[in-house]
């Protein structure tokens, strides 16, 4: 768990490379309506789809997944502008607000391995930046326990079934969305605030 309740307390990436065109990421850090109605917030994402990690297509489906019996995991694939934001920021908001790192094969109520902290990298730059990040908050100390969170390579990504799409913002006032969702919303609004503020003389 987080020392530090307050996100722009968390360093920013010494490797935050930028570029033109669109990139992506594949993280995985919980249930995938959490981890999009986060990062659907930040400036310079252009979509985030939630889908499964790994493993088969042929068993790559809500039920099939959530029962444990797969080597899948539950992720979102963030697309974002690389002129307007690194894929340094974009895990900064990963480690900082989109979910717990230091949490073994869960995420609060949600427990099983298709739940794991994980970044899918497509190439040796991904994994160079997350590996150096990883490092910096290993080295700020921000947290109580070691690290939890995988680095794996990317061997597939199967998108969720169309009603997961989205899922935080169609369903408000769903229970787990009310009280799990919606307070990392909000703490990405506020971070996103004190960010500004920053930057006003």
């Amino acid at each position: 768990m987080a020392l530090s309740i307050d996100p722009w307390s968390f360093p920013d990436a010494e490797l935050d490379p930028k570029g033109e065109g669109e990139k992506s990421i594949v993280l995985g850090g919980g249930c995938f309506w959490c981890v999009e109605a986060v990062f659907k917030q930040l400036p310079g994402v252009l979509t985030v789809r939630p889908g499964y990690a790994g493993d088969n297509a042929e068993t790559a489906d809500y039920s099939t997944v959530s029962s444990g019996a797969t080597n899948h995991a539950e992720v979102v694939e963030v697309v974002y502008d690389a002129a307007q934001v690194g894929l340094g920021a974009i895990l900064k908001v990963f480690f900082a607000i989109a979910h717990d790192p230091t949490e073994m094969n869960r995420q609060g109520p949600d427990v099983g391995r298709q739940y794991r902290s994980a970044i899918f990298y497509r190439d040796a730059m991904q994994r160079e930046v997350a590996e150096t990040y990883m490092k910096q908050i290993e080295g700020a100390h921000l947290f109580d326990r070691p690290l939890a969170t995988a680095l794996e390579p990317l061997t597939a990504f199967h998108p969720a079934e169309g009603y997961h799409h989205d899922y935080a913002a169609r369903n408000p006032f769903q229970p787990y969305i009310r009280f799990v969702a919606q307070p990392k919303v909000e703490k990405m609004r506020a971070y996103q605030a004190h960010a500004t503020e920053e930057k006003t003389p």
